[in-house]
């Protein structure tokens, strides 16, 4: 019985989605290239459930390079009109076209001077006909058996609401890196916005010795600043080298005597370097593609500035 009824209800609405595609007409231009036009906000408002899907919709729109809000029509007529502007665009959504705290704000609407845009299921009603276009969301039936708790008609709203956001992101132009700066604190806005030089440990935190120094004083260094690995600069504290704990082990395995080698004479003269000002994300693949656990930040004068561990870039959630 409920498969039965979990799969009807997903073939009703699978139908009532695909026969959007007809509807994305004139109409939906109209109302494109009025909301690109809007120099304010986009105002999304409706009521019930209507506004429910309203809010997501502005959250959409928002998210994705159309600054919008949401205003529940109730509170509009008593006082939350005066956030909306002369410059933007009210976007009003009603499966009726005729729900009263929507008609009562077309005087006001009007009055602003405020283009409408209009999703309703019945454009002969009052709010599709005040709009410069209404978009048709009408279905023949909810998935409701009693044929009254939207259920139908509001996923078809959001899927109209998606077709728009998505329609003005691409005329936009609107890159993953602005998406990331709307949602800096998620993973997808770390990702494309966390520089290496946001995380790296630099200045005494970087390991350092000289071509000369003993084989047993950098093992001292290593542990002290615990990367695993050291930086070998030269006189002018330009990068000439690096001593990892792989280069210790391959020592150990030689069989060289610990007491008698210098660095230079064991180390890898040419390390992995990377510039601070790459993504956080790019390093860890550079360090994934050379099977590293830490790279050094190199500048212009080949001094190395800093050094970066995977676990610092998986602490900071870029994956």
């Amino acid at each position: 019985m409920f498969i039965k009824s979990g799969l009807r209800t997903v073939k009703m609405e699978a139908q009532a989605v695909s026969e959007l595609q007809h509807r994305i007409d004139d109409a939906f231009t109209v109302a494109c290239d009025t909301l690109l036009a809007c120099t304010g906000r986009v105002v999304v408002t409706g009521m019930g459930k209507s506004g429910h899907i309203g809010n997501k919709i502005a959250a959409t729109l928002a998210s994705t390079g159309t600054p919008a809000f949401f205003v529940h029509p109730g509170e509009a007529s008593h006082g939350d009109l005066g956030m909306i502007t002369k410059n933007d665009v009210v976007l009003a959504i009603s499966s009726s076209g005729n729900t009263i705290e929507l008609i009562t704000l077309l005087p006001l609407i009007k009055r602003l001077g405020i283009p409408l845009i209009s999703m309703t299921g019945d454009p002969s009603s009052a709010l599709a006909q005040a709009a410069y276009a209404n978009l048709d969301i009408s279905v023949s039936n909810e998935a409701c058996p009693l044929n009254l708790a939207p259920t139908t008609s509001t996923t078809v709203t959001l899927v109209m609401g998606d077709a728009l956001a998505i329609a003005l992101l691409e005329s936009r132009g609107f890159t993953a890196e602005d998406f990331a700066f709307s949602h800096p604190g998620g993973a997808l806005g770390r990702k494309l916005l966390l520089k290496v030089s946001d995380i790296m440990h630099k200045d005494q935190e970087v390991p350092r010795v000289e071509p000369g120094t003993p084989l047993q004083n950098a093992l001292l260094e290593m542990t002290a600043k615990g990367f695993g690995m050291t930086t070998v600069i030269d006189q002018k504290g330009r990068l000439v080298g690096v001593f990892t704990d792989g280069d210790l082990r391959r020592v150990i395995d030689s069989e060289i005597d610990l007491n008698s080698v210098s660095v230079k004479d064991v180390m890898s003269s040419n390390p992995k370097t990377i510039n601070q000002d790459i993504l956080a994300a790019e390093a860890l693949n550079i360090m994934e593609q050379s099977s590293i656990t830490a790279v050094i930040i190199e500048n212009e004068h080949k001094h190395p500035v800093g050094i970066v561990h995977m676990h610092d870039i998986l602490r900071a959630g870029v994956i």
